[in-house]
C-alpha cells in the first residue's frame, strides 16, 4: 500500500466520523471555538478535541488565536481550509485531490518570499 492509499484511507476514515463532519460544516461558516463546536455537535468537549485534531492531522481544519479586546485574554478558534475533495478511479488506481483554501497571510508571504 503506497502513501497515497494511506492517504485515502485516513481521510475516509475521518469523514465516516459524523462528528468531524458537523465540525468541518460548522466551522466552514465562520470560526468557532471548541466549546461552540461542543454545543453545535451535542458532544463532549473531550470528543470535540479528538476530533479538532484528527481534522488538524488530515489538514482540515486551521487553527487560530483571537485576542478577546475586553477581556484582555485569547481563545482559540477552528475554521475549515478545505475547499473540496474528490476522488477518481483512473486505470485501477485511486487518485485524491484535496483543495484547500489558502490564508491571505500565508498568500503574502509566499509572493514577498519570491521577491
Amino acid at each position: 500500500m503506497g502513501s497515497e492509499d494511506d492517504d485515502i484511507e485516513r481521510l475516509a476514515g475521518v469523514l465516516e466520523d459524523a462528528t468531524a463532519r458537523t465540525i468541518l460544516t460548522e466551522a466552514s461558516r465562520e470560526p468557532m471555538s471548541a466549546t461552540t463546536l461542543s454545543d453545535h455537535c451535542d458532544v463532549s468537549e473531550p470528543t470535540i478535541y479528538r476530533r479538532l485534531d484528527d481534522l488538524r492531522e488530515c489538514n482540515l481544519l486551521v487553527e487560530r488565536t483571537q485576542l478577546d479586546p475586553e477581556g484582555g485574554h485569547h481563545r482559540t478558534m477552528y475554521t475549515t481550509n478545505l475547499e473540496r475533495i474528490s476522488v477518481e478511479l483512473r486505470d485501477g488506481e485511486f487518485d485524491l485531490q484535496v483543495e484547500r483554501r489558502e490564508d491571505p497571510a500565508d498568500r503574502f508571504t509566499r509572493l514577498i518570499e519570491g521577491i
